[in-house]
Parts: C-alpha cells; sequence; structure tokens
C-alpha cells in the first residue's frame, strides 16, 4: 500500500516546495495520474487550478469528472489524487458515483493514493473528523479506510484569535482538541490531527511524518504531539 496523506495549508515556499517534491517522489515512474475534484464546487476550475500548482511536480493530471464512467476510470487508473474541499461533498460523491470499493480495491492492489485535506479525511475510516459545514447529505459518513486511524487536517492546538482594528479577540467556539475529544466520547478510533503542511507516508502498515508536526489522539488520554520524523503504526503508537 501506498499513500500520501496531506493536510494542506500549503503557502510559503518551503511548503510548496515540499508538496512538489513529496508528489513528484510518491508518483515517480507514473506518466498519468486521475485527479478527483469531488471535493469543490467547479471541478473544471479546480482541476485546472490544481494543475497549474503540481507543474513543478511533474505529475499530470486528468479529472475524473471527464470520464464516461467514473468506476472504469478508476479502475484503470495508475495513481489516484483526491483533492480539497467539502468533505461532505466529496462523500457524497464517492458514495453516489459508486467509487469508494473501486478506490480502495486499487489501492490494496499497490495504486499509490495522494489525498491534500479532505482527499486525507476520507482516507480513513469515517469522515466524522472533518471540520467542515456539512452542506449536503451523504449516504453515509463511511469514506476509503485505507488507514485504521481517523485523520483531522488542518489541525491546529490552542484558541482561535480575530483581529479587529489593531487588536486581538479570543474567539469563544469550541478549539480542535475540544471537537476531537467529542468525537472520542462515542467512538474509540485514534485520530492523528495533521499541522498545516505535514504529509504522512503510509506503506500499510507503518506511516512516517514529512514536513511538520502532528497531533495524536486516544480515547481516554490526553494528545501527543510528534515532530517530523516520527513513525507510527496503526494504532497510531509512535516507534
Amino acid at each position: 500500500m501506498k499513500l500520501l496523506l496531506g493536510s494542506g495549508g500549503i503557502r510559503n515556499e518551503e511548503q510548496v516546495k515540499l508538496y512538489h517534491d513529496e508528489m513528484a517522489h510518491h508518483f515517480q515512474g507514473i506518466d498519468e495520474v486521475l485527479f478527483i475534484p469531488y471535493a469543490g464546487k467547479d471541478h473544471d476550475y479546480y482541476l485546472k487550478r490544481i494543475q497549474d500548482f503540481s507543474v513543478s511536480s511533474g505529475i499530470k493530471l486528468v479529472g475524473i469528472q471527464h470520464a464516461e464512467d467514473p468506476i472504469k476510470a478508476v479502475e484503470e487508473a495508475k495513481g489516484i489524487y483526491v483533492g480539497g474541499g467539502n468533505t461532505f461533498l466529496l462523500t457524497r460523491d464517492l458514495h453516489e458515483n459508486g467509487i469508494i470499493d473501486p478506490i480502495r480495491n486499487q489501492v490494496e492492489a499497490g495504486i499509490a493514493y495522494m489525498g491534500v485535506s479532505a482527499g486525507s479525511n476520507v482516507a480513513g475510516p469515517s469522515m466524522q473528523t472533518t471540520n467542515d459545514m456539512p452542506i449536503v447529505s451523504p449516504p453515509s459518513f463511511e469514506t476509503l479506510n485505507l488507514v485504521p486511524f481517523q485523520i483531522n487536517p488542518h489541525y491546529f492546538a490552542g484558541q482561535i484569535w480575530i483581529k479587529e482594528g489593531e487588536s486581538y479577540s479570543p474567539h469563544h467556539g469550541e478549539t480542535r482538541q475540544d471537537r476531537l475529544r467529542e468525537f472520542h466520547q462515542h467512538n474509540t478510533t485514534p485520530v492523528l490531527g495533521l499541522w498545516e503542511g505535514t504529509y504522512l507516508r503510509w506503506n500499510g502498515q507503518t506511516g512516517e511524518l514529512m514536513g511538520g508536526n502532528a497531533t495524536v489522539f486516544q480515547a481516554g488520554k490526553e494528545p501527543t504531539s510528534h515532530d517530523t520524523g516520527t513513525i507510527f503504526d496503526g494504532s497510531l503508537k509512535s516507534k
């Protein structure tokens, strides 16, 4: 199994270079990768934006929305990249197009999978650790189950502060940590909170953090922080 799961939040030069380097390494030897833009509103616009952003990786992306049969497109893909956006929208369209099982089968057979933001969130057993607004209703929260843990992209610790003129005031809503603890009030699956610009390389048994930090949440335990280079097993225990 060969997965590259990124948080997103790619802004500075170092993060952009890491994105290109990781993408090129991940899809090395593959001349064409199937891009799934279902998390975005305008699929063609989104495809073009990611194609332009990914030029330096040398990887050619083709959009699944142009295929007559999305299931066949997945079954014939040499590599798969699922982009970010709204996870509810993405999950609904993955189910409605019937490609949950085909993607899982392809990845289990050795096809390289890359997910960023929502595309990483759906790599887990369910989409229940998303940050997104429920703008549509998917038929199920179940997702690709490519890794045995949940993923929370764009994770950050602490409280949000809002700029008002020249001063800052605290936002009094729930923190990400609060929300993930809520998840563990009803679920026991461990959660990997990926900080901005961070990737996880997963081989089916272990994963390595690349380019940034992550926070691990286990039911009934305090969260733990981990640096780039940390290696995890499927229960998110570091080695």
